[in-house]
């Protein structure tokens, strides 16, 4: 265990190999970590657990440094199995202590456990009295889950924020100040952009609620990733930003997947056109780029230019379940267009300026094809729907 506050500490795992999270959905490419905290007050609070296939080695450290039998209450913030799965073993050991958590969080761990433990029900405005520090509940309704929410250590200017201003990140420290910035913050945005960004309007209306409250914070700790204990207003300064629902970083994102370069030089033409325009971008192949981090270059993005050729009437596999996790994503306030390349039926491009519409995004140039190998004429029609794309967004932006 670590002691972050005086009495309070951190008893989570350390998950260095973690290569994918959520199945095989969202890649994780600096590990992870699973944050529980253990409060030592006139009460004994354990806030949250880990995920259960480390649940051995966890309540085996909970049994050495503090006692199972000592620990006056259980916090469960989220229910998900990464949170809440050590919970069952836990509770075969001490299955009469009080687990405070939400109305949905009590009726998640019901169907997770098959067991109806001592459930306190808390709301926001709730609050837990553990001596020298009290615990006071806000619900994170949809952040990411029904059940979620987080705590205000009173007496400790401490925020338990479960996923909220998290990272799956598993760096050489366990505090922000300790760690490569960079990384911290690509690990930041690329767990927003895969996880939270379908609700930003929630997220943003949150933190105004949180910040309005005056809250004297001098750490926040997630559940996920480091602890924020130097400025550690600045992530939540962060979300708020990253909520708006215009936020992004001033450069088009192009994606493309091809079979014989075709579509490939159709998305260079683009660029260029972008480029004549003053419009900075990047290009990406779809089938080589791995999906999550490509997420977090469409969430910064003010345009989005997806591509592919045509096959069995369609596109290919990997743009077609981009289009569909995008639409997942609700990645709405960007300029998009499709295009691509095709032998005789020519739907891709359609198809694709299409599912960018269902997501969301405003179509700003009409999806372009070129049959077989583009030639110079229709080469240059993508470099002139560039520079139309371009115009658009100098216009979006004046």
């Amino acid at each position: 265990m670590l002691e972050i506050k005086k009495n309070i500490y951190w008893c989570g795992i350390r998950d260095w190999g973690l290569d994918v999270f959520h199945g095989h959905e969202l890649s994780t490419h600096r590990g992870s970590s699973y944050n529980s905290y253990l409060i030592k007050d006139k009460k004994t609070v354990l806030v949250d657990t880990v995920w259960d296939p480390y649940k051995e080695k966890f309540v085996e450290d909970l049994e050495r440094e503090v006692g199972l039998e000592n620990i006056d209450a259980i916090v469960i913030n989220h229910s998900e199995p990464d949170h809440g799965g050590s919970l069952g073993l836990i509770m075969e050991k001490i299955p009469n202590t009080p687990i405070y958590c939400t109305k949905s969080g009590a009726e998640i761990i019901k169907k997770y456990f098959g067991k109806d433990w001592n459930f306190q029900i808390v709301k926001t405005g709730d609050s837990l009295d553990c001596g020298e520090y009290k615990l006071k509940f806000v619900e994170m309704q949809m952040i990411h889950w029904p059940d979620s929410m987080l705590e205000y250590v009173e007496g400790a200017k401490l925020v338990i924020s479960n996923d909220a201003f998290g990272q799956h990140y598993a760096g050489v420290s366990l505090f922000n100040d300790e760690v490569d910035e960079c990384e911290l913050y690509e690990e930041a945005v690329k767990y927003y952009a895969n996880i939270l960004w379908p609700f930003k309007p929630l997220i943003k209306k949150k933190v105004e609620q949180i910040l309005a409250l005056n809250l004297d914070i001098d750490m926040i700790a997630p559940s996920h990733g480091v602890i924020w204990r130097t400025n550690p207003v600045q992530i939540v300064e962060k979300y708020l930003q990253w909520s708006e629902a215009d936020y992004n970083e001033g450069y088009a994102t192009i994606i493309y997947d091809t079979m014989y370069h075709s579509t490939k030089a159709m998305a260079e033409a683009l660029g260029q056109g972008l480029a004549q325009e003053g419009i900075n971008y990047r290009i990406f192949n779809i089938a080589t780029k791995d999906k999550s981090d490509l997420n977090v270059e469409i969430f910064k993005a003010n345009a989005v230019l997806i591509g592919s050729c045509t096959v069995n009437n369609t596109v290919l596999r990997p743009t077609a379940a981009l289009l569909e996790e995008l639409k997942g994503l609700k990645a709405k306030g960007r300029l998009a267009m499709g295009f691509g390349s095709y032998g005789w039926s020519g739907e891709a491009h359609k198809v694709i300026s299409d599912r960018l519409a269902e997501a969301g995004m405003t179509i700003a140039v009409e999806p372009i094809g070129a049959k077989y190998k583009p030639n110079g004429e229709e080469l240059q029609k993508c470099v002139d729907a560039g520079r139309e794309m371009g115009r658009q967004l100098k216009a979006k932006q004046a």
